[in-house]
């Protein structure tokens, strides 16, 4: 059994009910299906009056001969119409009969259908919602290797492919085969020579088409990540938007779409093609069987008068009906094969390790009583150092600034201390604990962050704010907006709080953004407050309302602030200058301007500027 199909079996455990009604029904289809046919005997008999009268009822014997009882039984049933009624009730009867076991098929078929389709629904809403809580819980640094249009093409397309493919299994091991092996049955009853003719022919038809589909299962990955590589292109092309148009770049994104899709294309043909051969294939190899079977059954029934024509002509019924099975089963197994490329993919996310566990029996911390300390941290997003050897303490209350030339591993530090990162060498520590010791979710909870880019949803203001507390009250909103100097342009709005703000805020200047994002942080209400060059981006006007934001929400607080602009953190308890991931100088604002170092020149370039 394939790896990625052992992978789908527990999700399809919570519909194993599902799973085995539909088993039994369409064991009842394969059954009818065959006996629908076989009726059409009787008709015949009726028509031609090739059966001679039986007027003794049968006598049941054993299990082995309930196919002969059955058929004298019918067979007696209607001699007695003929002769009571006329041949026109026995005709009633057997169309009747025909009628009735059709009608027994189709329900079979259709109450199959019910049970699977529950069956496939269920598994594909489970197994979307295992793949977003996993795309949830992946740690940053996955992201900034992979793509987010190829995640997003495995847990949109693939996952769909996953659902329209595999369970084709179902019918690959269960209708088909047994509507072939019924019909089998029934047709070595009938003629023992003419079905020994059959089975030479179906191997070899069965090897034509399974070496078709030899290269699929490499085609379909290479057409999904390709997939993957188009939506990244859409994605990325609507988020940067700006930056396309302002530099008239549409002719290169187009040539980098227009490539991709037509890669796309040669892809999807050349799996189309071998897709579309499954099903005329098996017709035809059928239909050659089937012509030789007429040529050697005719001769048995016009030459060697050794089978009755009437049986002939149900015989042929029941070996065309083997083709319809034959051409779903080939059909099904070229599905399979993409199903399992698509599953391949689904199944990389779903069991992508977390480089950033929560340990087992981890502490959930929920109070900050004493100090951060970072003590002899290394950390390299790849080969080179981005801190080296670096160690601070923040004190409960005390508000420490971080300032430095871009690159100097200021930011490095918030993706740290959220543990967005785990530290190469040292430690980081709270009131004693490791980080790596704590529950993360605790470790979280402990923490307010405000970054650079103010991360903002397409909902409304009130929705945005209590993703930083479920459980808050319009009033808490609205005094979390007071304190963030947001209030006053909230209250102006069509619809106050429950405004929506469009895409990424995109209805609000850079400045009301930043204070939603302040004032989200001040709801939370966290005892450490990480604020990440959260003025950086704004005009002097928005950076002076937000400064007294933020001003406001560190009081009482212990914050570490990452600055640019050093106006803002001038009445820090300490400033630390870092310089190519290491401290550079030390202490107050006052004391750092007497020292005439690295500070000095920082501040005196921005008051130029």
């Amino acid at each position: 059994m394939d790896n990625n199909l052992k992978k789908l079996i527990p999700f399809t455990k919570p519909y194993k009910s599902h799973i085995i009604w539909n088993i039994i029904y369409n064991i009842l289809y394969a059954l009818f299906s065959t006996l629908s046919l076989i009726t059409i005997y009787p008709l015949l008999e009726v028509l031609f009056k090739e059966n001679e009268q039986i007027l003794v009822k049968p006598i049941y014997t054993n299990i082995y001969d309930i196919g002969d009882y059955l058929k004298d039984s019918l067979f007696y049933y209607m001699s007695n119409l003929n002769e009571a009624y006329g041949p026109h009730y026995s005709l009633l009867l057997t169309v009747g009969l025909v009628i009735f076991t059709f009608l027994l098929k189709n329900l079979f078929n259709y109450l199959a259908s019910f049970h699977i389709m529950h069956l496939k629904n269920g598994v594909l809403r489970d197994l979307r919602k295992t793949m977003y809580e996993k795309i949830i819980s992946l740690p940053i640094p996955y992201y900034s290797e992979k793509r987010k249009g190829d995640v997003m093409a495995r847990m949109l397309g693939d996952v769909n492919e996953v659902q329209n493919s595999f369970f084709s299994i179902l019918e690959l091991i269960v209708k088909e085969p047994l509507t072939i092996l019924f019909a089998i049955i029934a047709m070595f009853n009938i003629s023992l020579k003419l079905t020994l003719f059959v089975f030479i022919f179906i191997p070899i038809s069965g090897f034509i088409i399974s070496r078709i589909g030899k290269t699929l299962k490499a085609k379909s990955i290479k057409s999904q990540e390709e997939r993957g590589y188009f939506i990244s292109l859409v994605e990325e092309s609507l988020s940067g938007l700006k930056v396309v148009k302002s530099y008239n770049a549409e002719s290169s994104f187009k040539s980098k779409f227009n490539n991709s899709i037509n890669r796309l294309l040669k892809l999807s043909n050349s799996i189309g093609n071998k897709n579309n051969l499954a099903s005329p294939l098996s017709e035809f190899m059928g239909i050659v069987t089937i012509a030789i079977l007429l040529w050697y059954g005719g001769n048995l029934v016009l030459v060697d008068k050794t089978l009755d024509g009437s049986l002939f002509l149900v015989y042929m019924v029941l070996a065309y009906n083997i083709l319809t099975p034959a051409k779903a089963i080939s059909k099904a197994s070229y599905a399979v094969k993409t199903g399992l490329a698509a599953a391949e993919r689904v199944f990389e996310v779903i069991e992508q390790e977390d480089s950033i566990p929560t340990k087992e029996n981890a502490i959930m911390k929920t109070d900050f009583t004493d100090a951060i300390s970072i003590q002899n941290v290394n950390f390299r997003y790849q080969d080179e150092n981005v801190l080296k050897n670096f160690s601070i303490v923040v004190p409960k209350g005390k508000t420490i600034a971080l300032v430095g030339q871009s690159g100097s591993g200021k930011s490095t530090i918030a993706n740290l201390l959220t543990r967005f990162y785990d530290v190469n060498e040292g430690r980081i520590a709270i009131d004693g604990v490791d980080i790596k010791d704590m529950d993360i979710h605790s470790l979280r909870n402990l923490m307010g962050l405000v970054t650079q880019d103010s991360i903002l949803f397409n909902d409304s203001i009130k929705n945005n704010l209590l993703i930083g507390k479920e459980t808050a009250n319009d009033d808490d909103i609205i005094e979390a907006l007071k304190i963030a100097n947001a209030w006053e342009f909230v209250k102006d709005l069509p619809n106050g709080i429950d405004t929506n703000i469009g895409d990424a805020g995109g209805k609000l200047s850079g400045g009301q953004k930043q204070r939603l994002s302040i004032a989200r942080a001040v709801l939370k209400n966290p005892p450490i407050m990480i604020l990440d060059e959260a003025t950086s981006a704004l005009d002097t006007e928005s950076e002076r309302l937000v400064q007294m934001a933020l001003e406001n929400m560190m009081k009482n607080r212990t914050s570490v602030v990452i600055a640019h602009r050093l106006s803002t953190i001038q009445n820090a308890d300490e400033i630390i200058v870092m310089q190519k991931g290491e401290i550079a100088e030390q202490g107050t604002h006052n004391e750092l301007m007497a020292k005439n170092g690295i500070y000095k020149k920082l501040v005196e370039m921005q008051s130029f500027e």
